[in-house]
């Protein structure tokens, strides 16, 4: 990747399209997952500017099928330029969440921003999803975005310029999205609806919310390991248009109550040319994303 910081090369500092006009320097960010994928991207470019990251997931040991730990992503993210503090623990715990934002602000002194990065996918039609999945999929994208959200609202009042980003889709009521994988689609919006409500109440607290999703499907190691998946991702983009995305609505006007796309928001920074996200495949036989 190119390490120039000329903005009027072709590609910027991350080696890719996006020309930064803000820094997200000595900000500290609270993400749940992030040991990987497109939360570790995100995480990234906020090292880069010289965050402080702290993640809190669950992978303490190598997982068997999937790269990464917390330990090995916090490494990565303080040879990026940021600080990190890895935490091992589940969104679904209240204890886990309750200590991680404690740690964040014992560590550096508040919080300034949240990413509801981490989520469970199962696209099963309803007769087939087990409701283990189910409740794992409830607990994790509606319960735990709930939960890190409401935990951290004191450190993010304090900060005079907060942020809830949420990775989860536009709330499109269309049946066609419930219709397809009904219990993913209600813990999605749930994500979503959290995003929508917690905009309207922190509108006078100056917190920002707002969420953020893909228009093509992203290239990630969950989505690889699903049948079918390493063919899938030969016609997606990498998961450095969400952290380029990410990075541009954190670093942006303070908009609130929105639900973003990485194209809308990158196109209102400049970028005109999305073909460097690809892994390979024409603009045209990309596979788009669920929910749009």
């Amino acid at each position: 990747m190119s390490s120039s910081n000329d903005a009027s090369s072709t590609l910027s500092q991350g080696g890719t399209p996006y020309v930064a006009t803000g820094s997200l320097k000595d900000r500290t960010i609270l993400m749940s997952g992030g040991s990987r994928g497109i939360g570790l991207a995100i995480a990234t470019r906020a090292a880069r500017d010289g965050a402080n990251i702290v993640l809190m997931a669950k992978t303490g040991d190598p997982h068997p099928k999937l790269e990464g730990t917390v330990f090995t992503a916090a490494e990565q993210l303080v040879a990026a330029g940021g600080q990190a503090l890895p935490l091992v623990g589940d969104v679904r715990n209240d204890d886990d969440v309750t200590a991680a934002v404690a740690a964040a602000v014992e560590r550096f002194g508040g919080i300034d921003v949240v990413v509801n990065n981490a989520s469970a996918i199962d696209l099963s039609r309803t007769d087939a999803v087990d409701m283990k999945r189910y409740d794992l999929m409830q607990d994790i994208n509606v319960r735990g975005t709930f939960l890190l959200s409401k935990l951290a609202l004191p450190a993010l009042r304090k900060s005079g310029n907060g942020h809830i980003l949420t990775l989860s889709p536009p709330l499109n009521l269309d049946p066609k999205w419930a219709g397809m994988h009904l219990a993913y689609t209600m813990a999605k919006y749930g994500m979503s609806l959290t995003t929508l409500g917690l905009a309207e109440e922190l509108k006078d607290d100056g917190v920002s919310v707002n969420s953020l999703w893909p228009c093509t499907l992203i290239d990630t190691a969950a989505i690889r390991n699903m049948p079918g998946g390493r063919q899938m991702v030969q016609a997606a983009r990498g998961p450095e248009i969400m952290a380029d995305a990410a990075h541009a609505v954190l670093t942006g006007s303070g908009a609130t109550g929105n639900f973003f796309t990485d194209e809308q928001v990158l196109r209102a920074a400049g970028v005109t040319d999305f073909a460097p996200y690809s892994l390979g495949a024409p603009e045209g036989r990309l596979v788009p994303d669920i929910f749009l």
